[in-house]
């Protein structure tokens, strides 16, 4: 049902969120004894302690209400009655260079998490498909370039893509470039180079992936007439079809393609029609009454069911699967190139070339850590690897409430031998505050607009 299904995308986002805040915030933490400051307390999640207990070197570990963050408070002559005997614990007494490296960490961490997220990934393996091309519009940017249907995308620039999620991560880091020279394997086996031109290309991530955008259709077995999945409390459920059943005919009319199906549905909502099927060898009829759904179109039948579909090609499924030292080699490359895509998406939401609708907040992270736990650990831990790499990098943007911020301070300190002025530092951590909870909140906006 629905309301299993938002439990366990809450589920899901809850306990990533937990792992990346703990993670980030343990990086602080465990810096910060290492330079000898004296840590008050280590909160996992905001507001009301649901948890809590003190360690024997008077640390307070809290886990609270609302899991949308965390801290950890340090001894702090700033803000706290230090007294003499401990301000040699205080972290305002600290070197900068200690400084700098207990605020470095958490980010650090981050990155270093996302490294063991993707060996374990790679130790377990991850199911995916070559990226071989269904079908190409006509017109689009990539039937001019002269990619043909049945090539296999195998570079974008240097970088090689033995999948569709590489070949979506590199084309998206051509975004507001004039081109991109992409290589192709044809099915005769021969490499072919082509030039996308980009030059106005734009697309909307609301209503159509990169892929889509450039005319490309993934290749994915035909789908057959035969019931794979049925929605719960779905007009297909209501009206008795069960995975296995064979579509036989609508209305009267015989059915040849899933395609024919989906035509007459889509057409027909709140109609009622007549499926006829074959179950376990014997013919049935059953009634169905078509559901309406809204589109940006206008409104639209909809029946609740998917199809099984026809073998994959010999090969063209594999296993990203690699031993312990390979995965390793693996694993600091996707996150090196997941670091710096992060930081050219950033500039390139700077500079106007990715609207700020590409801006994703907690409602979108929690749908794509649910439908990556529903895929599998592996999926779960990719995903956890890219939030885990994002989150390391804001936290790194010269804003004076992020890690980014206070580290811009320090390194000031550090060059001039003096601390930047506290009048300085407080207008600094006002105007951050309003970029920050402006980018915050276009990002939830995107997210409302994206379920709406």
């Amino acid at each position: 049902s629905s309301d299993v299904c938002s439990s366990d995308l809450l589920g899901a986002f809850i306990v990533a969120l937990g792992i990346l805040v703990a993670v980030h915030e343990w990086g602080h933490f465990y810096i910060a004894r290492r330079c000898g400051v004296q840590v008050e307390r280590f909160s996992i999640g905001f507001g009301k302690p649901l948890w809590r207990r003190t360690s024997k070197t008077g640390t307070e570990y809290v886990i609270a209400m609302i899991p949308l963050g965390g801290y950890v408070r340090m001894l702090d002559g700033r803000i706290d009655d230090v007294p003499p005997e401990l301000e040699h614990k205080a972290f305002n007494h600290k070197p900068v260079l200690q400084r700098m490296a207990i605020i470095f960490a958490g980010p650090g961490v981050n990155f270093i998490f996302a490294v063991f997220a993707l060996w374990l990934m790679f130790l377990i393996g991850l199911q995916t498909v070559k990226p071989v091309i269904g079908n190409i519009e006509p017109e689009s940017i990539a039937a001019q370039a002269g990619i043909e249907k049945g090539d296999e995308v195998i570079k974008v620039g240097s970088r090689s893509t033995p999948d569709w999620e590489a070949v979506n991560l590199e084309v998206v880091s051509y975004i507001g470039q004039e081109s991109a020279l992409v290589t192709v394997l044809t099915q005769d086996k021969t490499e072919k180079e082509v030039t996308f031109t980009l030059e106005g290309w734009n697309f909307d991530p609301d209503s159509e992936s990169p892929l889509s955008s450039l005319g490309i259709t993934p290749f994915r077995p035909n789908p057959t007439l035969e019931v794979g999945f049925v929605g719960e409390d779905s007009a297909a459920q209501k009206a008795g079809l069960q995975p296995g059943d064979k579509l036989l005919a609508l209305n009267g009319d015989e059915l040849t393609t899933w395609q024919a199906l989906v035509d007459v549905i889509v057409e027909s909502p709140g109609d009622s029609v007549v499926l006829s099927i074959e179950r376990d060898g014997q013919p049935q009829q059953l009634r169905a009454t078509i559901a309406r759904r809204d589109t940006p179109e206008g409104q639209t039948g909809y029946l609740g069911v998917s199809p099984t579909f026809e073998a994959w090609p010999e090969g063209y499924v594999f296993t990203h699967q690699y031993g312990i030292v390979e995965a390793v080699g693996r694993a600091l490359d996707k996150t090196w190139r997941l670091m710096t895509l992060s930081v050219e998406m950033i500039g390139k939401l700077v500079t106007g070339d990715v609207s700020v609708k590409n801006l994703s907040g907690p409602i979108s992270i929690a749908q794509g850590a649910g439908t990556s736990a529903g895929y599998g650990l592996a999926y779960f831990l990719s995903f956890l690897a890219l939030i885990s790499v994002n989150l390391g990098i804001i936290n790194l943007l010269p804003l004076p409430m992020l890690d980014g911020g206070h580290l811009m301070f320090y390194i000031v300190e550090w060059l001039t031998g003096k601390p930047v002025p506290d009048a300085v530092q407080e207008w600094g951590y006002r105007i951050g505050g309003v970029l920050l909870f402006m980018i915050m909140g276009i990002a939830i906006m995107n997210d409302i607009a994206r379920i709406a």
